[in-house]
């Protein structure tokens, strides 16, 4: 599916819109979620579907336009004006690396997860989502982040159960009672939470930890807030069958320091899951073989006895798949990449669990590339042109040069930036200024702005995917037309002229590009008009 030109009727674009837009209830969008198909596909039916969606998936998503990017785990996040442009990728994390593989349908299955679990727990406390705009694109409102991965036991299980196991019975702060197994129910919920790592592992805190980085107020609103989230996530997911083993929250202030929950919340990425009907089946079983004595732990019993181990709804699949490979986290350097099959089952169940938590039906989307679909849904919502110019000035004297370029670009409503980079002085750093924007989600054209001798447009040019046209400074500057072999830069030599070419190169893909590039061309011929009407009349008057 192509972006729709500006000569395509309202009723095209209606309809892709409809295609592309999520089946989920959106604050201030039309559609509500689809409740559960009376016929649902089989499982091996459901696989078969998600084989032919293995190569349209999201690595990462890089759009210039919207500014200032922080790249997370799994998002791309963009601080635009007030608010957060979210883009959750398709991309897996497991003991803290990044997979190699993409898990198709991963980061909307999230999304829309995310945002049944915010309209079901708004009564507790605020939530930062404003839409989504897309299946895989969350705006919310801008937050100051407590920093605080907000993590709720209802269970001894995972990296807690694993310690426990070893012997620990101390986990933030809390005592941990002797005598219980992995899959256990505590009591009562334990609040264990941990730092926010950029990057690497996050490490266990103590509430008087959280209090000194939070305040004491703050930390306990937190959480108290986090206890009743995990609670009202577990009556409702035991409503659906389903258990929530733990979970991670995390909390942003407004500017008036009122806490909100950001993020995600209660998505398989950041909890736990399995079937009650998984747990009660096994789980009594698991606990009578741990009081023959035969058996050190339950990790132990479960070697014996593999059929015992409970199927969960969570990352927890990957994790296993790859120690089954032989991965080991603390002293490989980065993950193996997973078959095509164990891809399609991780799949099935993101899928799975979005139908069981949810309620609604899948809905298998338009084959098309997903970095399309996003950038076609932003410019639908206006938040985005689709078209993007890099002007790339060699030094500081090419700047004022480059300031007109990017007032002639600003009359055809295409966004750009002004970047300074030495070909000659700096040729790492524009190699690798290069190799970040051949990453760009959206249409992009590079203008190179540089006096003298012009090897920057030759070297971008060289490594660049997408177009670069030299407009030097000082006019007429052969040396950009003389650049060797595999240097395919064109060359304008006017600030105006430049501007109208990259209009003419983005019209097909920007509307609002479009319209404007239309506009200026009826006012160049409205001009010539009137000018041949008065040098016509001119004659006339000497005729007479």
């Amino acid at each position: 599916v192509s972006p729709p030109s500006r000569h395509q009727p309202v009723a095209i674009l209606a309809q892709v819109h409809f295609l592309l837009k999520p089946k989920v209830a959106r604050p201030g969008h039309r559609g509500l979620a689809s409740p559960m198909a009376a016929t649902k596909m089989s499982e091996a039916d459901t696989k078969a579907k998600i084989r032919e969606y293995l190569n349209l998936t999201l690595p990462e998503c890089f759009i210039p336009e919207l500014g200032e990017q922080k790249k997370g785990k799994v998002r791309d996040i963009y601080f635009a004006g007030p608010n957060v442009v979210m883009v959750t990728n398709d991309r897996v994390s497991a003991f803290d690396f990044i997979l190699p593989n993409l898990i198709p349908f991963k980061g909307q299955v999230l999304n829309m997860i995310s945002e049944w679990a915010f309209a079901q727990t708004k009564d507790i406390v605020p939530n930062a989502l404003i839409e989504n705009v897309d299946s895989m694109v969350v705006v919310q409102k801008k937050m100051k982040n407590l920093d605080v991965e907000l993590i709720v036991r209802g269970y001894l299980w995972g990296s807690m159960a694993a310690a426990y196991e070893k012997g620990d019975r101390t986990f933030c702060g809390l005592s941990v009672a002797d005598g219980l197994n992995r899959f256990q129910k505590f009591d009562t919920p334990l609040f264990t939470p941990t730092s926010k790592a950029e990057v690497g592992h996050d490490e266990n805190m103590s509430m008087e930890e959280v209090e000194k980085l939070l305040g004491k107020d703050m930390a306990n609103r937190a959480k108290d807030t986090a206890l009743k989230l995990y609670q009202r996530g577990a009556e409702l997911m035991r409503k659906r069958g389903l258990m929530l083993i733990d979970t991670k929250y995390e909390f942003g202030v407004d500017e008036k320091g009122v806490l909100h929950v950001i993020d995600e919340a209660n998505t398989p990425d950041c909890s736990r899951m399995c079937t009650v009907e998984e747990w009660e089946s096994k789980y009594p079983k698991i606990a009578e073989e741990m009081k023959t004595g035969k058996y050190a732990n339950v990790t132990e019993l479960l070697k014996a006895k593999p059929e015992l181990k409970l199927k969960e709804f969570s990352k927890q699949y990957i994790r296993d798949a790859l120690l089954e490979m032989g991965f080991d986290p603390l002293k490989d350097t980065a993950a193996p990449k997973l078959c095509d099959d164990q891809v399609v089952e991780c799949a099935y169940r993101y899928i799975s669990i979005y139908e069981t938590v949810t309620g609604n039906s899948w809905e298998f989307p338009a084959k098309m590339s997903p970095s399309k679909r996003i950038i076609m849904n932003l410019q639908r919502e206006g938040m985005l042109v689709g078209g993007f110019v890099v002007i790339v000035a060699e030094s500081g004297s090419d700047l004022g040069h480059s300031e007109k370029i990017q007032t002639e670009l600003a009359k055809f409503k295409i966004p750009s930036q002004i970047r300074i980079c030495s070909a000659h002085k700096q040729p790492g750093r524009l190699e690798s200024l290069i190799a970040m924007y051949n990453k760009s989600t959206e249409p992009l054209m590079l203008i190179s702005c540089a006096s003298g001798s012009d090897a920057l447009s030759g070297i971008a040019s060289s490594l660049a995917k997408f177009p670069v046209v030299s407009c030097p400074s000082d006019g007429m500057n052969n040396s950009c037309l003389t650049n060797p072999a595999g240097c395919s830069n064109a060359f304008i030599a006017k600030p105006e002229n430049v501007a109208k070419f990259a209009a003419q190169f983005f019209a097909t893909h920007c509307p609002q590009v479009a319209a404007a590039l239309d506009e200026s061309i009826a006012e160049q011929t409205r001009k010539l008009e009137e000018a041949d009407e008065a040098a016509t009349r001119a004659h006339q008057r000497l005729l007479t």
